[in-house]
């Protein structure tokens, strides 16, 4: 009895083996090695030396473009996800509604988040153009514009682009997430409360917020993940410039790496970026789950 107990028991583990096996692989492993390379010296060829302390941290700190790129990284996040979470939300409530052509709709909302996020950007890269762009084009034939607008004329404006774009793909994504946590909620609580005499406004925040909160903590919190790591939208629109004034800590990153061959600092930059990540990740769940418990 005692046996078999101890079998059932253990068998729910050896079922989850093969995937911590592969979390293990691609996951823990690699974050190992990076952790390692941030204490070591790396040449330019890539030849991993001997252990060097903090050498590498300390040069990262002193990079020229740091500054500017840790503060484009935290406007990119914060405008990208709270936006994107704003205008996700209330299209989530729009299509939690029937009307004609719903379906419809859900499925024209998906094709951002389908499609591959560098053709995406390579399309608005067009779009914007100054020569030849199709904005410039349809506001001049539509008359509201007599000359072609430069929509690239500085950088800020570009990073307004790069961050216009992060929120239009990323919008889906939280749009299906809400969504299905609005579809869980049971119609007799809505009822209820009209009865009750309860507006739209009070119900939304007794009955929906509070009942869609953990999918909007899932979604948010990969939401922070995506962007923080996005590279694709960056590069592709301006690849940093000039100067790594429009960089985020990902492609500047790649930009250390691959470019300047500053092996050493650009691991030492993924490993604070890692903190980071960790660090706000679990600040925001601890709020959550204390903001449920009471």
């Amino acid at each position: 009895m005692n046996s078999y107990g101890g079998k059932q028991r253990w068998k729910p583990y050896l079922w989850l083996l093969p995937s911590m096996l592969l979390i293990a692989v691609f996951v823990v492993f690699p974050i190992g090695i990076v952790f390692r390379l941030s204490f070591s010296e790396i040449s330019k060829a890539g030849v991993v030396g001997g252990f060097i302390g903090m050498k590498n941290y300390t040069d990262a700190l002193k990079l020229p473009a740091f500054g500017i790129v840790m503060k484009n990284t935290f406007w990119w996040v914060l405008s990208v996800v709270g936006l994107s979470t704003l205008i996700g939300f209330i299209l989530a409530m729009v299509l939690n509604r029937k009307f004609h052509g719903r379906k419809i709709a859900r499925s024209i909302l998906i094709f951002p988040w389908a499609t591959s996020l560098v053709i995406q950007a390579s399309v608005w890269n067009y779009i914007i153009k100054y020569e030849y762009g199709s904005l410039n084009n349809v506001l001049l034939n539509l008359g509201i514009i007599k000359d072609a607008i430069n929509w690239r004329s500085s950088y800020q404006i570009e990073f307004v682009w790069e961050c216009a774009v992060g929120i239009f793909v990323t919008i889906p994504f939280v749009t299906f997430c809400v969504l299905s946590g609005l579809q869980s909620i049971d119609e007799a609580l809505y009822e209820s409360a009209t009865v009750d005499g309860a507006g739209f406004w009070s119900k939304l925040f007794t009955i929906t917020l509070p009942l869609v909160r953990p999918s909007l903590s899932v979604s948010t919190v990969l939401n922070i993940i995506y962007v923080f790591n996005s590279f694709p939208i960056v590069y592709t629109i301006t690849k940093g410039a000039p100067a790594n004034k429009t960089d985020t800590m990902i492609t500047y990153l790649y930009m250390l790496n691959f470019y300047d061959r500053k092996k050493g600092p650009a691991n030492a930059l993924s490993v604070i970026g890692f903190l980071i990540l960790c660090i706000c990740a679990s600040v925001y769940m601890l709020t959550v789950m204390r903001k449920e418990e009471s």
